[in-house]
């Protein structure tokens, strides 16, 4: 008797346990920037993009270089204005990479090192400096657009011109 009492307090407590675990886990959350690809921009559109980039660039005189990727962050189309500094053209690409690769925009990442979460850096290849933006056109990834030339936020600006002909 003494067996059955302790057998089935043991029983007792162990699905006390177990309902104490799944009370305790976390509720499901979509995952953040889970934006479904789409087919990938055409040369024709990327040409757009960045004509409008460029332009909006060149009304604020400001020397950039633009490139934007398809969603595998391979290389459509690039370009940069005269006088743009020469490692813009790695950086803007590297902008478009890491946007549209982690399908979000690079400003992410430099929020997230600026708020003490240094593990972002540990992520291969990224680059954390506002001014890289994924391309979505009806609710999905064609591509990416990324910036450099001037400051992060001057960057970005000129990057949002070119990303907002997406719809």
């Amino acid at each position: 008797m003494r067996r059955l009492s302790l057998l089935a307090a043991l029983v007792l407590c162990a699905g006390l346990v177990v309902n104490l675990v799944h009370a305790q886990a976390p509720a499901a959350e979509p995952i953040p920037y889970d934006i479904p690809y789409g087919t990938p921009i055409t040369l024709e559109h990327c040409k757009k993009v960045l004509e409008v980039a460029l332009a909006d660039a060149k009304r604020r005189n400001w020397k950039m270089a633009v490139g934007i990727t398809d969603p595998s962050g391979n290389l459509v189309c690039y370009e940069r204005l005269d006088g743009t500094m020469h490692a813009s053209a790695k950086v803007s690409q590297a902008k478009a990479w890491t946007a549209a690769t982690f399908r979000r925009p690079t400003r992410v990442f430099f929020d997230a090192m600026e708020t003490g979460h240094p593990y972002v850096s540990t992520f291969d290849g990224i680059v954390a400096s506002p001014g890289g933006i994924p391309l979505v056109e009806n609710g999905r990834l064609i591509g990416a657009i990324g910036v450099s030339g001037g400051s992060g936020p001057q960057d970005e600006v000129v990057a949002k011109a070119g990303a907002e002909t997406v719809k």
